[in-house]
């Protein structure tokens, strides 16, 4: 198994000023295709502390990805320091120097003379391009390792991680290169309880080459399938019974698969009827009619979002003069207020959400009442549910339940329903 470690840099990462998601990713892509981080390593930007770590990673690792210090400022140092590591001279690359001042030639911009630096690489390292930056990757020796050098923008890191590393790590380690990975996101059972739920699913495939992974980011989980074969044809061949029987088991609880997401889902299921939606929520700062606007085709659908905190508010905006606005939140609250939604509107179909925080400080126990409503001109389907965790515990779990109840109603599927563990 080969032996891999992470380098994260930068004072920000080291001190918590920002969250250091860029590790996350890389470990989380690498866990994706079989390959396992070993150790992770953070370091400020200190010439010192910074040649330390390269130089233990080189002793212990096979393989090391170094994330940051590539920019043009002179807290940047991953350049320097990796070609004093490796023993070698920085050198000019005129050709990334050209490609840089053709970035800012496109740009009309003119290129700052301290972006010159970023064209300074150690002198046998191996340029790893970056199609959508300046600053330029590469790959060198250090040690017994070979170390890649990515920068700390996440959109660049990701390409060049996906394009470019990852191809050469597989080629490194000696794996079988065809993989594929199906991925199930599901919202409504946890991740012991699909866990259970799935238990065998692997062995379908006697070999071994089929892994069963999850990652819980709440409200959604999501279940992976990675798969490895001689060839794009066999991967398929073993993932196929696989895949069906994840279908079987979790059912109506997967809600997209893969790069799909559930407004999109919700966002296709209307358009595919010429149908148009409005929304309306209590205390989501307006997190679903967000999750759906902005969408390629939300201009056919989405009609109208109302946001406010007070039920007062929120039925004087729909046009329910009089409604009471004081007591229990109920289902048939929702209900109506969805219909005079729909009514105003002239839409499809409207989704109510509306909540009911418990009072007090916020605390793991605190929870909330969800009562949420999908209306259409001649129906309505509602639910009410509990979710407790903290004030923001509840507001994703609401916006999550809001669009997949939207997601089971298009689909004609049970707003609510729920798997007996004692019967899976």
């Amino acid at each position: 198994m080969m032996r891999i470690e992470i380098i994260c840099t930068g004072d920000e990462v080291l001190t918590g000023k920002i969250v250091n998601t860029n590790f996350s990713y890389i470990s989380q892509k690498l866990e994706d295709v079989g390959l396992s981080v070993r150790w992770e390593t953070t370091v400020g930007d200190d010439r010192e502390s910074l040649l330390r770590a390269l130089r233990l990673a080189g002793e212990r690792a096979d393989a090391v990805i170094v994330n940051g210090g590539l920019g043009p400022t002179v807290d940047d140092l991953s350049q320097e320091v990796a070609a004093q590591a490796a023993g070698v001279e920085l050198v000019l690359n005129d050709e990334w120097l050209a490609r840089m001042e053709e970035f800012f030639r496109r740009r009309s911009r003119v290129m700052p003379p301290n972006n010159r630096k970023q064209a300074m690489l150690p002198a046998t390292a191996e340029v790893i391009d970056n199609p959508i930056g300046t600053a330029c990757g590469f790959a060198l020796d250090i040690g017994q390792a070979r170390f890649f050098f990515t920068p700390g923008v996440p959109r660049e890191l990701h390409r060049m991680l996906e394009e470019q590393i990852i191809p050469r790590l597989l080629a490194k380690s000696g794996m079988q290169t065809a993989i594929v990975l199906k991925r199930f996101h599901s919202y409504g059972l946890g991740e012991s309880h699909v866990d259970a739920l799935l238990r065998g699913v692997e062995e379908l495939v006697p070999d071994g080459s089929v892994k069963l992974g999850f990652r819980a980011h709440y409200p959604q989980l999501e279940t992976k399938l990675t798969v490895r074969g001689t060839d794009t044809e066999d991967t398929r061949r073993k993932l196929a019974p696989v895949e069906r029987e994840v279908r079987k088991r979790l059912g109506n609880f997967i809600l997209s698969e893969d790069d799909a997401t559930l407004e999109g889902v919700v966002l296709a299921e209307l358009a595919s009827r010429q149908g148009s939606l409005s929304i309306v929520e209590t205390f989501t700062s307006g997190a679903i009619a967000a999750r759906l606007a902005h969408l390629p085709g939300a201009d056919t659908v989405f009609r109208r979002g109302v946001v406010a905190r007070a039920l007062g508010e929120v039925c004087a905006a729909v046009g329910l003069e009089g409604a009471s606005a004081t007591g229990e939140l109920t289902r048939e609250t929702a209900e109506a207020v969805a219909r005079a939604a729909r009514r105003q509107t002239h839409a499809t179909h409207a989704l109510a959400v509306l909540i009911d925080l418990d009072d007090g400080a916020d605390r793991i126990d605190l929870g909330g009442t969800i009562c949420l409503a999908i209306a259409t001109e001649h129906e309505v389907a509602s639910r009410r549910s509990r979710i407790l965790g903290g004030r923001e515990w509840v507001r994703l779990g609401a916006v999550e339940m809001g669009l997949d109840c939207l997601r089971r109603y298009l689909q004609n599927l049970p707003v609510y329903e729920r798997i007996d563990f004692e019967k899976a």
